[in-house]
């Protein structure tokens, strides 16, 4: 079992950063592919990022490279999303989950936490 609880999140202007941290419970948790994603109002979930269980391997969306970066420190069961030049349209609930699948997809996910809100202004 793996919990998963996110912070980090808030109202920031566009051009701003923003760093969100995912903190996991259990013992496991360097066995997970670690995965960011998010959803915003009105619209289907879209994954953001993924880092791989030692955190050598990254992955994401094609739209976000160059903006956002994922990483993972696993003495500290901790994953990141830093998040730079942040746009008005990356408004949404970000989500972080665990899969055991790589490259993990929106239906391999076995854990995931409640979210936390990201609302960039123009």
């Amino acid at each position: 079992q793996v919990q998963l609880v996110e912070s980090g999140g808030g109202l920031v202007q566009a051009g701003g950063s923003l760093r969100l941290s995912c903190a996991a419970s259990g013992r496991t948790f360097s066995s997970y592919a670690m995965v960011w994603f998010r959803q915003a109002p009105g619209k289907e979930r879209e994954f953001v990022a993924a880092v791989k269980w030692s955190g050598q391997r990254t992955y994401y969306a094609d739209s976000l490279k160059g903006r956002f970066t994922i990483s993972r420190d696993n003495a500290k069961n901790t994953v990141y999303l830093q998040m730079n030049g942040l746009l008005p349209e990356d408004t949404a609930v970000y989500y972080c989950a665990a899969s055991t699948v790589w490259i993990p997809t929106m239906r391999s996910l076995d854990y995931w936490g409640q979210g936390t809100q990201v609302t960039v202004s123009s």
